[in-house]
């Protein structure tokens, strides 16, 4: 992951065009927040869903997405729209990320939503409107004919997604978040689960949770890729590989590996070498 906030897109295209060449790098990621969450509040910071089709178009392989796309930031039929757009001009390399938005505490990404005169609603508009958005956008992506949906948080009227993504049925959902309720939408709707790195030992017991929600409502839970997002460190390698190590036992198969900027270097392969062929051969 190359978080686009305190770094020059050159940079950014600069990684994504190394990953690219290395086969044993599966996938790159960027976020999506509108001001920067860390660093300078006052500095840089691209707008993820913008940037992501002009990496695509200069990469061939790895596979791409936004981790994780805030739905409190657009209308869900618009980012369908987005979201197939990226898939063609990448063909058919997108993981589509989405969660419920940020957290209420976080006041640095709080404040982008103020600043660009977007509504902040509570945690259970959040987590509602989510569940409704993923069955927009599953239903733009699949259905052949208009339809209208009269949700609770989402009205839509002759609702038609054309054209369609490259990736059928639809591209990979992936669902970010921890907590119970968000949980239960990964169980119905995602293709793989994703929780910041941090605490495993409370990862793991989310992802038995996971297990039980999934049991709840009949689907396989190894139907559902478990995916964790883990801060590089480049003066301790040795650590970043331990945690690699505990994040691989506790069943977490889908690793993203968060590079601090500024890039080194060829840190692309220098990620290969030192974290990820080790990690491979345990």
């Amino acid at each position: 992951m190359t978080a686009p906030m305190q770094v020059a897109y050159e940079d950014i295209l600069r990684v994504w065009r190394e990953a690219d060449t290395i086969p044993e790098i599966e996938h790159a990621w960027l976020f999506d927040h509108l001001m920067p969450i860390g660093g300078d509040p006052a500095g840089p910071a691209l707008e993820g869903w913008t940037l992501l089709p002009a990496l695509a178009a200069q990469t061939s392989r790895i596979r791409l997405g936004v981790m994780v796309t805030s739905n409190r930031f657009r209308p869900p039929a618009l980012l369908a729209k987005i979201a197939t757009t990226v898939d063609i001009v990448s063909g058919g390399r997108l993981d589509f990320g989405i969660g419920a938005g940020s957290r209420p505490g976080h006041p640095l990404a709080r404040r982008e939503y103020a600043a660009h005169g977007l509504p902040f609603h509570d945690a259970d508009h959040a987590v509602g409107s989510l569940a409704e958005a993923c069955t927009v956008i599953r239903r733009l992506w699949t259905e052949a004919e208009p339809f209208d949906f009269p949700g609770t948080y989402v009205q839509l009227t002759g609702a038609f997604g054309n054209p369609k993504p490259v990736q059928r049925p639809h591209p990979p959902i992936l669902i970010g978040g921890r907590s119970s309720k968000v949980l239960r939408i990964v169980a119905e709707h995602a293709d793989l689960w994703n929780i910041p790195g941090g605490d495993l030992t409370d990862a793991a017991s989310r992802s038995a949770l996971l297990d039980r929600y999934c049991a709840e409502i009949g689907r396989d839970p190894a139907t559902i890729t478990r995916s964790i997002h883990l801060q590089v460190s480049y003066d301790e390698p040795g650590s970043t590989r331990t945690e690699i190590g505990l994040a691989l036992d506790a069943g977490f198969t889908h690793v993203v590996l968060g590079l601090p900027s500024p890039y080194p270097a060829s840190v692309a392969r220098w990620v290969t070498d030192e974290l990820i062929t080790p990690s491979l051969r345990r």
